[in-house]
């Protein structure tokens, strides 16, 4: 299992749109993932929960991940809300 955080630089935080994004970019990968904000944590695969989160812009997420291609799959999620997602709100 490998864990990793990213900070939600967006503007209008993770809307619904963007919760399908990382919803999208997360069932690409055969590994388990969830993401959590404060003490609520939800399977990144799930549209409903990631929305659920009300990610806010300057929301910490963390990301746990666990199978073969956890490392592939922590890299590409925390670029996802560092950077994609940032230059949306620009």
């Amino acid at each position: 299992m490998v864990t990793g955080s990213a900070k939600v630089k967006n503007r209008n935080g993770i809307h619904l749109r963007l919760a399908g994004e990382l919803v999208k970019a997360a069932t690409r990968f055969r590994s388990h993932i969830t993401v959590a904000k404060d003490s609520q944590e939800v399977d990144a695969k799930s549209i409903l929960g990631v929305a659920g989160l009300g990610a806010e812009c300057g929301a910490e997420l963390v990301f746990r991940v666990t199978c073969d291609d956890e490392g592939e799959a922590l890299a590409f999620l925390v670029d996802l809300v560092d950077n994609e997602f940032a230059r949306e709100s620009n």
